[in-house]
């Protein structure tokens, strides 16, 4: 008998650990890790036997944290940007054109060219006045998005749209004569891009690579995640986006401000989009009118592969980032196994689509069990 009560002592410690454990990524994100060790096997070892070569290089310092973790960084960027928009039931397709306004302001305010670098409203060679700047524009970017939504009761996919093509145009009027502002030799400033933390840490050597340490980057993102993730969870800000989103009816009438928890959405997401351009900036050493053309479908691939409902209300930044992870895993694994950019490029137009609809599913089912509940 006592032994009994053990063994259920026991398996109810283990359920609680269990229980702690969902309880901290979220029972909605445990397919998310599921399918990227998955993805991770296909890529490792079913590979192999196929044929395809390259998965053995996948669990590399140099791989997992030179090529994977960085790549990822924008657009995750971008992504967390999209997630507070979708969670509040709207779309931001211009993220990718204010990454490239970001960009183009960021190096002109370094470097004191272009549009922004000649009004000299930042001092030239610092790099906090340059973030500041690409920061800047993005809010400023968003604020538009938001009071055409709002203002002139446009829809969001329709606006957005509208201002994708529109920012793009800004982005090479802020640069001179349209060209790349190149920041090669501002140092400081492509350290955000190019450093490393922990580089003398005593890691050993992973399948003969060698420890690189962390990249900076990596280090901004994870810090990014972890901020929109408490403002989300913990704040009246976030829940008054998934209010929203859930029922506007139900959130105007408990009295919250409804258009102007719309334009402070859009103003996020153009913040962090900006944020993304000065990164892009840095990381290519230029501020390119283009840099951050096409990136919006990486972002809104992982906004809705992570969970997040099309109609808003429902997801986590936490999804948003495993999402991230599982979309840059596979183009890091497709690049490593030999697939041509044009497949790639097929691969994740398919993802979004598969994305997009699972999340059509989950909210025709909740309905679903919602009416069957009433009845």
């Amino acid at each position: 008998m006592k032994q009994n009560n053990q063994n259920e002592s026991g398996s109810v410690n283990k359920k609680n650990a269990f229980g702690r454990f969902l309880d901290f990524i979220g029972s909605e994100n445990l397919s998310l890790i599921i399918a990227l060790v998955l993805l991770i096997f296909l890529i490792t070892v079913v590979s192999g036997w196929v044929g395809l070569a390259g998965g053995n290089k996948f669990f590399t310092w140099q791989n997992l944290l030179n090529s994977l973790a960085q790549a990822i960084v924008i657009s995750g960027l971008l992504a967390l940007g999209e997630t507070v928009v979708a969670l509040g039931g709207f779309m931001d397709i211009s993220i990718g054109s204010i990454a490239s306004c970001g960009s183009v302001a960021a190096a002109g305010a370094l470097v004191g060219s272009g549009a922004i670098g000649s009004l000299h409203i930042f001092p030239q060679n610092n790099v906090f006045f340059s973030i500041l700047a690409g920061v800047v524009i993005g809010l400023i970017a968003g604020l538009i998005n938001g009071m055409i939504v709002t203002k002139l009761h446009v829809n969001a996919v329709v606006a957005t749209l509208g201002t994708q093509a529109a920012f793009a145009g800004a982005a090479f009027m802020l640069a001179p004569d349209g060209k790349p502002i190149g920041v090669v030799t501002q140092q400081n400033f492509t350290w955000l891009a190019q450093g490393r933390l922990f580089q003398n840490a005593n890691v050993p050597a992973l399948n003969g690579s060698k420890w690189t340490g962390i990249p900076v980057l990596t280090i901004i993102l994870l810090v990014a995640v972890i901020i929109m993730h408490v403002v989300m969870r913990y704040t009246s800000f976030g829940r008054a986006v998934y209010a929203i989103g859930g029922n506007t009816t139900a959130a105007r009438l408990a009295g919250i401000n409804v258009n102007s928890m719309r334009v402070r959405m859009f103003m996020i997401s153009g913040g962090v989009a900006g944020l993304a351009g000065v990164l892009l900036a840095s990381r290519t050493t230029s501020g390119n009118p283009i840099n951050g053309q096409g990136l919006e479908m990486q972002a809104m691939t992982a906004v809705f592969l992570g969970g997040t409902s099309t109609s808003g209300g429902k997801g986590t930044v936490f999804g948003t980032f495993l999402a991230v992870i599982i979309v840059g895993v596979l183009n890091n694994g497709m690049n490593l196994l030999g697939f041509n950019t044009f497949v790639q490029k097929v691969a994740l137009g398919m993802l979004l689509v598969i994305a997009v609809a699972i999340s059509q599913y989950r909210v025709l089912h909740a309905e679903t069990v919602r009416k069957s509940s009433k009845k």
